[in-house]
């Protein structure tokens, strides 16, 4: 029997890669007047849902989507969270 869970992905740039999009958004706040912002970091959210036989298995799936297409593992870190989806059938009546 399979599972049905919803990921919740979080792409982000290794702290030791220059960021530009942060560098910008960082410099567009403080034009803004917001001085007390500093080290923005720019990433990226994915959300997918997929099946898989427990949550181990769904985890390991999310790795290798991740290391193979949503991340570039020499630039980028990854961390998910996964939630386990339930479905309910609403009787009508």
């Amino acid at each position: 029997m399979t599972q049905k869970y919803q990921a919740h992905i979080y792409v982000t740039l290794r702290p030791s890669v220059l960021d530009p999009a942060g560098v910008a958004a960082e410099s567009g706040l403080k034009q803004l007047g917001y001085e007390g912002v500093a080290e923005v970091r720019i990433g990226k959210y994915i959300e997918l849902k997929l099946t898989a036989a427990d949550e181990a298995q769904a985890q390991a799936q999310l790795d290798r989507i991740c290391d193979q297409l949503l991340a570039n593992p020499v630039i980028e870190n990854y961390r998910f969270d996964l939630v386990e989806v339930s479905e309910h059938v609403g009787i009508s009546g």
